[in-house]
């Protein structure tokens, strides 16, 4: 009996929760009323009305594109009435339009050199920097700019430094911290040369030579090289362009021995820039980081400084037994025109010479041309330090192929730790 009034009251409670169809009044039979007898339509809420304080905050939110419609449709009614606000509105959207660049945020590599030039056209420096030494400048600041926020992680990344020997690629494992300490021992010879400290100390070099330097240098450290050795090696680098610039004119006779050869302060300083460019990009490429080439300018220098070693480089080989043979050859006196090949650079900092294949005396000449060589010059610039096999090197190729194939390995010869 309990359980039947339980369920009767449960049946109850659930008829009472289920609401009962609705009849509709198509179902009745009656009329259906006239259009005129529903009244007019209800009419659209009006829009918001918003006090000249509330549009002047709303400003930053309508130009981020952050307002709803309602406030944006008011705000822009408001600035066509308003001066104040509109001036500070426009202010705003540009704002948001330098926020919103699409372009990367690196900084353009010829942004430094135009900036200085700026400067120096408004106020000329007291002691200027050579011409031949700008290259080491701009080259040692750019590299100094990529350090800069590197952590530990990046400072240990682990670097192969790549070079050519004899007909042979050849490379050398270290990390970014050992480059910088490599570079600082390199650019050590050229100290050494104007009398500043040398970088070794103490440390005793086999021969001194730029890699019996490095490895005297890394054999030195404790530990293997850090950030710590940042530090040295651009106080170094300031410490060259400040000596080359209070030395003038004079310093340009000056020799820097590398050990097997010499080169004049001005051509040592290019070498110098040239491969801080060569190593930044082993450094940048190891932390997966963009690099741009050289200004046109200073990359001009460098190729010619590479043209003009070129005759060197390829007696060299001769001597070794590496290039062409001897009866190939047609010996000219000191100064006087002989059989030449046309190396043609293209892109930014190109330009076009003509070198002496059998002599590093002789002159080159157009009349004596054998062979014509195309190259790019960023191209030619890692042909010549050793990061593109000679093989593979030339974009064009017409003429003696045994003096194409003596010139495009020479310049690889030209590489070296």
């Amino acid at each position: 009996m309990g359980r039947a009034a339980s369920g009767e009251g449960a049946e109850r409670g659930r008829s009472a929760r289920i609401p009962t169809p609705r009849v509709s009044v198509e179902d009745s039979g009656l009329p259906l009323p006239a259009t005129g007898d529903l009244g007019d339509p209800p009419p659209p809420p009006a829009p918001p009305v918003f006090a000249h304080p509330v549009l002047k905050a709303l400003l930053g939110a309508w130009a981020l594109a952050a307002c709803s419609a309602e406030e944006a449709a008011a705000v822009e009614e408001h600035l066509g009435a308003c001066g104040s606000c509109a001036d500070e509105a426009r202010r705003l959207r540009e704002a948001v339009g330098l926020l919103q660049r699409p372009e990367s945020l690196d900084l353009d590599p010829g942004l430094r050199t135009r900036v200085l030039d700026t400067c120096l056209e408004r106020r000329p420096p007291r002691v200027p920097v050579p011409e031949w030494a700008a290259a080491y400048d701009a080259e040692t600041a750019r590299l100094d700019a990529l350090l800069q926020d590197f952590g530990d992680a990046e400072w240990h990344a682990p670097v192969r430094l790549r070079w050519f020997r004899s007909d042979e690629s050849t490379s050398r494992r270290t990390t970014v911290a050992g480059v910088i300490a490599h570079l600082l021992s390199v650019d050590g010879l050229v100290g050494v040369a104007l009398g500043l400290d040398d970088p070794l100390g103490d440390a005793p070099a086999r021969r001194p030579t730029p890699a019996a330097r490095t490895e005297a240098f890394w054999r030195a450290s404790h530990f293997p090289p850090t950030r710590s050795v940042r530090a040295p090696w651009r106080e170094q680098s300031h410490s060259l362009v400040r000596t080359v610039s209070f030395t003038g004119g004079g310093a340009e006779r000056t020799p820097v021995s590398y050990g097997d050869f010499e080169l004049p302060l001005p051509d040592a300083m290019l070498d110098r820039a040239f491969e801080c460019w060569v190593h930044a990009e082993d450094i940048a490429d190891a932390v997966d980081y963009p690099y741009d080439p050289p200004s046109p300018r200073h990359l001009h220098r460098m190729i010619d400084l590479a043209a003009r070693m070129l005759p060197t480089a390829l007696a060299q080989r001769r001597r070794a037994g590496l290039a062409a043979p001897a009866h190939h050859r047609h010996l000219v006196a000191a100064g006087e025109p002989g059989r030449s090949l046309r190396l043609e650079i293209e892109g930014s900092g190109g330009g076009e010479w003509l070198i002496p294949l059998d002599s590093p005396g002789a002159k080159g000449s157009a009349e004596h041309e054998v062979a014509h060589v195309a190259l790019d010059g960023v191209e030619f610039c890692r042909l010549a330090a050793g990061h593109v096999p000679p093989q593979e090197a030339a974009a064009g190729q017409v003429g003696d192929k045994e003096a194409i194939r003596d010139v495009l390995f020479a310049a690889a010869s030209l590489s070296r730790m």
